[in-house]
């Protein structure tokens, strides 16, 4: 007898809402570095590539630790793995207000953070659109994956705010309070699957009983698909345009916009709002991508997105000459583009890989995104240290953008090698 009777609202939506808060509040948390970099310089004298390197490792095992996730909640379900990771954020974001020494940040926000995060990620919101919707997946997904820019949205300004009155450290206990809040939450009310519950995915009418893999060894599955993966051209494009897509986006302006507002004289809360407005009109654009990958094509869609990203990095530069205006138009343009790239590159996944591989497989995608951002991190944070300036981070950044505007309309072009499922 299933605890939860049915009622015209699908459950899960409850359970889609939930994830969505979950993302939400490991976005808000994974963003805050940005708001942290100048305060730390400040205090202790480090410098901004040393604070960088952190941030660096932050983002890969931020990026690693996916795929692994992915084969851990298959054994031990997505709610335990969801609680154990947010508990692991908060204890890492509150250790680090007693840090005195730049090793200790690299463990606290670079290891102990970066793993946790790493378990509440877009993969996570690939394997509960996959387990818990028939219909509409794309929109869905989009929904949670605008959450990261909507985590920005309600955390950057807050975080800009409180440090700036208070200091960092009250920032970043606010943080750890905000992660403990929502793990009742989760233990009482996420459910791995529909079966658990008695029910079918939504928009799933069949009466067939829902089928369960044998749960297997995690690390051996985890690597063996990635090894299979290799093999397939198909997983090296979508693998080197979401590096270049990490590389874009959490890695340079995630971490390195506010620093770099501050270097040409704008305070750091107005500056983290401009990264509120990119939540703002992510949120939107997001949330549409989603709902075209249902419907259009999306290698072209993909083309689209990367070359408008790579045009506006290249404008950003040349817009803090022309006033705070100019950085506005920046925020608008490029937040509708920020994540639009995950539903469709979710879609090509599922289409090269098989429904039942899209959350392992998704996760070594992923792992790609983050070592961009990784990359760009520590390199954009290397190249104001040596050279005073993200001059040259921004306009590389955006020529590597349009690089992967013509890779990814490669993708799924060799149909008699390519379109096959990996099997594993």
């Amino acid at each position: 007898m299933s605890f939860f009777p049915r009622r015209s609202l699908h459950y899960g939506w409850v359970v889609a809402g939930l994830t969505f808060l979950a993302l939400l509040v490991a976005a808000g948390i994974r963003s805050a570095p940005g708001v942290f970099i100048v305060p730390l310089e400040q205090e202790f004298g480090w410098s901004r590539a040393t604070i960088s390197l952190a941030i660096s490792i932050n983002l890969v095992l931020y990026g690693l630790i996916g795929p692994f996730a992915a084969t851990v909640m298959e054994r031990i379900g997505i709610r335990r793995t969801m609680v154990f990771a947010l508990a692991f954020i908060a204890i890492g974001v509150g250790l680090t207000t007693l840090m005195s020494a730049p090793w200790q940040l690299v463990l606290l926000w670079g290891v102990i953070v970066g793993s946790g995060s790493g378990v509440i990620a877009l993969v996570l919101g690939a394997i509960v659109v996959n387990r818990w919707f028939f219909k509409q997946r794309g929109l869905v997904l989009g929904v949670l994956t605008a959450s990261t820019a909507t985590g920005q949205l309600v955390f950057l300004p807050m975080l800009a705010s409180v440090t700036e009155r208070f200091g960092w450290r009250t920032a970043a206990l606010a943080l750890t309070g905000v992660a403990l809040l929502i793990i009742p939450a989760i233990a009482l009310f996420m459910r791995d699957r529909p079966a658990e519950i008695g029910l079918r995915p939504f928009g799933d009418n069949s009466e067939t009983v829902e089928v369960v893999l044998p749960k297997v060894n995690s690390i051996a599955s985890t690597l063996n698909a990635l090894w299979l993966g290799m093999r397939k051209r198909d997983f090296w494009l979508l693998l080197g345009s979401f590096f270049i897509c990490g590389a874009s986006t959490n890695g340079l302006i995630g971490t390195h916009l506010i620093p770099a507002c501050i270097d040409h004289g704008i305070p750091e809360v107005r500056a983290a709002g401009l990264l509120a407005i990119m939540g703002i009109f992510d949120f939107v654009g997001t949330t549409v991508s989603g709902w075209l990958s249902d419907r259009w094509n999306n290698r072209y869609l993909l083309c689209w997105y990367y070359g408008l990203r790579g045009l506006s990095l290249i404008f950003l530069p040349f817009s803090f000459h022309l006033s705070f205006f100019g950085l506005s138009i920046f925020a608008v343009f490029y937040g509708l583009d920020w994540i639009a790239t995950v539903p469709p590159t979710v879609r090509l996944v599922s289409n090269v890989f098989g429904k039942e591989n899209v959350g392992v497989m998704f996760g070594w995608i992923v792992a790609g995104h983050q070592l961009g951002a990784a990359t760009a991190a520590f390199g954009a944070g290397a190249l104001r240290t040596w050279l005073g300036s993200y001059f040259q981070a921004f306009i590389l950044s955006g020529i590597l953008c349009l690089i992967a505007a013509v890779f990814v309309l490669q993708i799924g072009q060799n149909p008699g090698k390519e379109n096959s499922q990996l099997a594993m």
